[in-house]
């Protein structure tokens, strides 16, 4: 039996004092930032020394953190790349495996036929058995008549390629739902289950499921390494299945902003994996389809679907859910707008989405006050994961590049005959520095993993795609801190976010058309 509890959106879907505890809840991420931040600009000039104090051994703390995650990051480098050329196939060799299916979900709502089309071709090139293959085309009932004819052509060009397929169409303004990927994945998912998994007697034991974006291209051994996970894994039916996503389908015409944003994403992915205690599911994820059954699928009313399925979970299970890191590549698009502008636009929109993950917070705290099973020790930790998380992703940039200097201009003219005053802005520079050689790890692990550049690029834009790496500082404050203040700040308030879909601006540029990196 499915709790009450377990897919609360927000505080409106609940009445009495359990409103009023998610709402606390609620606000609980935002009041942490900003006192943070409003503390150290208060505090920059009514005790200036205790501030600059504080600002070099956050410094201190923040270089340590970055030598902490660059081992993290080349080390799942070397797993990705040893991943990548392993022989799945041959690893799948001795295990059983002919029952198993791979049940596909793709939600759409304006992409192009050309777009769904290479998606589609990438699945096609994969080694994975094609009448083993559920595909469902998920579309928005809301998208109009360009969405039909978009999904009758791509029945016409792949339908009889697969075992079975299937186009679903999500109605517009159903009753407890927010327009998105959550409501459309779910809706596919219970049609898929009622017209196809139910109807052929296929057990929900044997179906692993893949939400994937739209964009997802896979490599031709994906689904082995997905399967050999499964079946490898202690409780295959209590775990998710993370692969790690590269945003490079369009990498060599993305502007640099957006490549730095992107490849961002993907290092933090490739961080996490290093810390599967602290891994949840994002954007394109496999789980097993007897778990979805159980916890009720995807949430239809929620902006960030993707990473609450493990959340979901976790507290259907007691604890007893994780999500296994694949170590293993699926390639999506990098942002590109109109020109400059747009495109920056629609990276800090997309940024901002992402961080909007924060309203797991209020769903997790919730979800542990009412779980009794849930182990104390347990509840401490992911707790703390996910404040720290989301508190250092608003406020570290801030505080190391802006607020790090206040005490200079607020102390007052007793604080700048300090000595303190004077080495401050030299030891937070030379902390900075050592901690910026770091990107030089980044603009190697970057480079590895692109694709072959296109013939109609020339040669001089590799020197573009090392560079890139100097606006880190400017990524990270406005497309990271800013977006993270800005979500944590609308849930505090209340105005909670709707889901913004990411717009699909490229030329077709097919991933699946390039070889590997090779291992180093």
């Amino acid at each position: 039996m499915i709790p009450d509890y377990l897919h609360v959106g927000s505080h409106l879907d609940l009445e009495g004092r359990d409103r009023w505890i998610y709402r606390s809840f609620e606000m609980l991420p935002g009041i942490l930032t900003w006192s943070t931040l409003l503390g150290v600009i208060f505090f920059s000039y009514a005790w200036p020394v205790g501030v600059a104090i504080f600002i070099i051994l956050f410094d201190l703390y923040w270089l340590i953190k970055t030598f902490y995650f660059s081992l993290h990051l080349r080390a799942n480098w070397k797993h990705l790349l040893k991943n990548i050329n392993t022989d799945w196939e041959e690893r799948m060799k001795n295990l059983k495996w002919d029952h198993l299916w791979q049940l596909v979900i793709l939600p759409v709502y304006k992409e192009p036929t050309d777009l769904l089309s290479e998606t589609f071709e990438a699945m096609l090139l994969t080694k994975w058995p094609k009448e083993k293959m559920i595909i469902v085309l998920a579309m928005e009932e809301r998208a109009g008549e360009d969405a039909r004819r978009v999904s009758e052509e791509i029945r016409k060009r792949y339908e009889k390629k697969f075992g079975k397929f299937l186009i679903t169409f999500h109605p517009d303004g159903l009753e407890g739902e927010i327009p998105g990927k959550g409501s459309n994945v779910t809706w596919a998912a219970r049609r898929v289950k009622e017209e196809i998994i139910d109807r052929d007697l296929i057990f929900y034991e044997n179906i692993l499921t893949s939400s994937f974006d739209i964009d997802t291209q896979v490599y031709p051994q994906y689904f082995l390494c997905l399967a050999y996970h499964f079946l490898t894994a202690e409780k295959p039916h209590r775990s998710s299945y993370q692969p790690i996503p590269i945003y490079n389908n369009n990498i060599w015409r993305a502007p640099a902003l957006s490549r730095v944003v992107a490849t961002s994403g993907t290092f933090w992915q490739m961080m996490q994996q290093e810390r599967p205690e602290r891994l949840t599911t994002f954007s394109s994820h496999s789980m097993s389809f007897k778990m979805l059954v159980e916890v009720g699928f995807w949430q239809r009313n929620i902006v960030s679907e993707d990473s609450r399925i493990f959340w979901n979970a976790l507290l259907f299970y007691n604890s007893d859910y994780k999500v296994i890191p694949l170590s293993y590549p699926v390639f999506l698009d990098a942002n590109i707008g109109k020109n400059s502008f747009h495109t920056a636009k629609q990276v800090y929109k997309q940024q901002r989405r992402w961080t909007w993950g924060v309203e797991n917070i209020p769903y997790l705290l919730f979800g542990l006050y009412k779980n009794k099973n849930f182990p104390l020790k347990k509840k401490i930790s992911y707790i703390a994961f996910q404040i720290e998380g989301f508190w250092s992703l608003a406020t570290n940039p801030i505080l190391i590049f802006i607020l790090g200097w206040l005490p200079l201009f607020l102390g007052g003219e007793q604080f700048n005959t300090m000595l303190l005053s004077y080495n401050l802005p030299r030891i937070t520079r030379t902390l900075m520095t050592i901690a910026m050689l770091g990107l030089i790890w980044s603009a190697i692990i970057s480079s590895s993993l692109l694709p072959p550049r296109p013939q109609d690029k020339k040669c001089y834009k590799w020197v573009g795609m090392i560079l890139q790496w100097i606006l880190i500082p400017v990524t990270i404050i406005f497309f990271g801190s800013i977006p993270g203040v800005d979500a944590q700040t609308r849930l505090m308030l209340g105005k909670p976010l709707g889901f913004w879909v990411t717009p699909k601006g490229r030329q077709i540029n097919s991933k699946l058309k390039n070889s590997p990196p090779e291992a180093a």
